[in-house]
């Protein structure tokens, strides 16, 4: 768990936290039908949200090496027609099919440091600073919870680390150790808390933070 609280607020949902945005667009028939069919044996909201997770989780693969400035590659919509994924795109697909089932959510962004980041990614990145990490803020039972959908569960145990799992009473975020006891994932910033995907923003970040060869790159 993290040491840097995502202070999400006193501020109970409103309708914004269950619109269709430019990327949060469960109007489309595809994440329409993915929420249904999710969730169609469901009989309530933690049910509901744990069910989208792991499905978000573990059918959408992590991948940290196509990230794309193209703001079409980043609707709900595209991420689902998709099979690959980094953290903000998972995110943006959890937070829209929960709005679709009826559930209020938004999205988190904090800066974390990966201790266990693979040789090929730091070369990429040039750091182990993972700028804009994005997790979904769900409303459950009259609370805001957190939860990070990033990690399938295939390359969590590849790495030998347990898949993040989320029960919708507490909040799910990365991992502060690994399985052996070895400092992991990091919470070293926040970001804050969103409606919508702050794209424009994440990649004039990136484009100064990691400089040119990050994004619209698929070279490992």
């Amino acid at each position: 768990m993290s040491d840097i609280p995502t202070t999400v607020g006193e501020t109970a949902p409103n309708d914004a936290d269950l619109a269709v945005t430019e990327f949060l667009d469960h109007d489309d028939d595809s994440v329409k039908g993915f929420a249904e069919e999710v969730t169609s044996a469901m009989g309530d909201d933690i049910s509901k949200a744990v069910a989208l997770f792991t499905e978000v989780r573990d059918r959408i693969w992590y991948d940290p090496y196509q990230i794309s400035s193209d703001p079409a590659d980043h609707r709900a919509s595209a991420i689902l027609a998709g099979s690959q994924a980094w953290c903000v795109p998972k995110s943006v697909l959890l937070s829209s099919a929960c709005r679709a089932a009826g559930i209020p959510a938004r999205l988190g962004f904090s800066d974390v440091r990966n201790h266990l980041q693979s040789p090929a990614l730091a070369k990429k990145m040039g750091t182990d600073l993972f700028y804009w990490h994005g997790y979904s803020v769900l409303w459950l039972d009259g609370e805001w919870r957190k939860a990070s959908p990033a990690f399938n569960t295939e390359l969590c145990e590849r790495f030998g680390t347990e898949a993040l799992d989320f029960d919708g009473r507490s909040d799910a975020l990365l991992h502060a150790h690994d399985g052996d006891g070895n400092q992991y994932m990091e919470y070293v910033n926040e970001r804050g808390i969103y409606n919508d995907l702050p794209l424009v923003e994440i990649l004039e970040s990136f484009a100064e933070l990691y400089g040119s060869d990050l994004v619209d790159s698929t070279d490992d």
